[in-house]
């Protein structure tokens, strides 16, 4: 039987005899490969991106499914949301196969079940306006073949991110991005290229979102949420730059509208 991409044997033997110096390098090495392997993917990304933009624009939502660190990676880029972006919690859900326990600790054969992810995407009231990608660098994870089958019964935009040609996943998704990134340094650790593939892919496709949504303007998080003090002084400089006025005057601003774009609209009124 032909092994997948990321099943296949390193490119590199004898890590346990590696001075850390070479193990790092080698790390790098094979890392540096990712991005140039993303890129051969942009148009399929670009596919996917306006596919769902479409849906949002009418109030749909987005979905990430997945199992172990594919299905961590989509639940930190749905979390990461809100606060950059400044869009409800329940704009951009991540789902992780066995529940929130699986983000810190694995839940055994969480990903085998393929009835379960369509039950958890029930649980959200999941709908015809929404869109479902799921991740999986084998391709073929029951949990995520399985949400897809029953999506695309209801009439739900399906994609996917995957690191294998072929794939289960792929052939059930609408608009699948099969980033191909290769054996991993270590024999199977798809946490390695694959995980930053899919993590580089994930950036792309909730950034592009979101801008498109308009909650960035020129280059500023103009909706960011003021959660932490970083964010207030970044807000105030923002609002500084944009209206040419002194810190104490930007940051009164921002603490009384409560966002970069609410205090600059404020005084643009």
């Amino acid at each position: 039987m032909n092994k997948p991409l990321t099943e296949q044997d390193s490119n590199y033997d004898g890590l346990d005899e590696m001075s850390t110096e070479n193990l790092l390098r080698n790390i790098n090495r094979e890392d540096q490969t990712v991005a140039t392997t993303v890129e051969t993917e942009i148009s399929a990304i670009q596919s996917l991106v306006e596919a769902i933009l479409a849906r949002m624009k009418k109030g749909g939502r987005l979905f990430y499914m997945g199992a172990g660190t594919s299905g961590r990676l989509g639940v930190v880029d749905a979390s990461e949301c809100p606060p950059t972006f400044g869009v409800d919690h329940g704009v951009v859900v991540g789902i992780i196969a066995g529940g929130d326990y699986a983000i810190r600790k694995a839940v055994e054969f969480a990903e085998d079940d393929k009835e379960q992810g369509w039950k958890d995407l029930q649980e959200y009231d999941v709908n015809d306006n929404d869109s479902v990608i799921g991740i999986a660098a084998s391709g073929s994870t029951p949990y995520v073949v399985g949400a897809l089958a029953y999506c695309n019964a209801n009439n739900i935009l399906t994609g996917c991110i995957v690191c294998n040609p072929n794939s289960a996943i792929a052939n059930e998704a609408n608009f699948p991005v099969e980033v191909k990134t290769g054996p991993e340094f270590v024999t199977g650790s798809t946490r390695m290229k694959a995980g930053t593939a899919q993590k580089l892919t994930l950036n792309m496709i909730s950034t592009a979102l979101m801008i498109k949504l308009g909650h960035v303007k020129g280059n500023k998080m103009v909706d960011m949420q003021l959660s932490n003090h970083k964010l207030v002084a970044r807000g105030t400089s923002m609002i500084m730059d944009q209206l040419q006025i002194e810190e104490k005057e930007a940051k009164e601003l921002l603490l009384t509208y409560g966002s970069v774009r609410k205090a600059v609209e404020s005084k643009n009124a």
